[in-house]
């Protein structure tokens, strides 16, 4: 992280979850006066055995411990597998689509940022950062360019969109002159901070969730190539998520000629 330029949200998320985890596994042993010295697989079993999945990310502690020699070697604990966090449904999501362009809780900048989640499992560091060069509103049609494809926003869909372009002259202040943030954050010349923006939509649903039920969707519905280029994604993380959701490209073609 250190050499990184910029650290996202969701790395520095990851990061402190490993250091939370290990913290709650090291409470567990002290609560059974269990040293690391004299640490057994039973211990680890158990330990995996009494809580949710995500205690399998100790393992990276555990794994540090034992090439410090602070533990001993050959234990090993069942590390957390990726995948297994929480996705809306297909009814979840539509049900938050109808809120999302019929809510009058959310500002029309805060509803633009949900119709990219929601409707384009878009991921919130990727929405706070959009510029207005990303984005083409005219008397015809929104278009949002979010891989190396536009793609058009139909009605009611660009309706916050078309807001946000009408007054687009209207936000700018001292701290952000001549602005091409799409969501302008509270800092000069920045953009929103993502978390800060991950926590509005939060009335509505989980931005995480959200983006992983849409991705689930998505993949069965066309090719792992075309959604990856339109979203801007890379064709791996596609790719996991359309085995996750058993969809392969034989059977969309197969429904294409069906």
């Amino acid at each position: 992280m250190n050499q990184m330029d910029e650290v996202g949200h969701s790395t520095f998320l990851r990061s402190k979850q490993t250091v939370t985890v290990a913290i709650d596994f090291l409470n567990w042993l002290t609560e059974r006066r269990i040293i690391l010295a004299e640490l057994q697989q039973a211990h680890l079993d158990a330990w995996q055995a009494e809580g949710p999945t995500t205690r399998g990310i100790a393992d990276r502690f555990l794994k540090w411990a034992i090439k410090t020699h602070t533990a001993p070697p050959g234990l090993k604990m069942v590390p957390h597998r990726r995948g297994t966090s929480p996705r809306l449904s297909a009814s979840a999501q539509d049900a938050a689509l109808q809120q999302v362009v019929h809510t009058e809780q959310l500002t029309p900048r805060d509803r633009a940022a949900a119709i990219l989640v929601i409707v384009f499992g878009q991921q919130i560091e990727r929405v706070a950062a959009l510029t207005w060069n990303d984005v083409t509103a005219d008397q015809e049609l929104v278009t949002v360019q979010l891989g190396t494809i536009e793609i058009g926003l139909p009605d009611p869909l660009d309706a916050p969109w078309r807001q946000l372009a009408s007054e687009l002259g209207h936000g700018l202040t001292a701290a952000h002159p001549n602005s091409n943030w799409v969501f302008r954050g509270t800092s000069p010349g920045r953009h929103i901070n993502p978390g800060h923006l991950r926590q509005r939509l939060r009335t509505l649903f989980s931005a995480r969730a959200a983006r992983l039920g849409t991705l689930h969707e998505l993949t069965k519905l066309a090719p792992v190539p075309i959604i990856a280029e339109m979203l801007g994604y890379s064709p791996a993380t596609i790719e996991r998520h359309a085995t996750d959701s058993a969809a392969a490209y034989a059977e969309y073609i197969a429904a294409v000629r069906t």
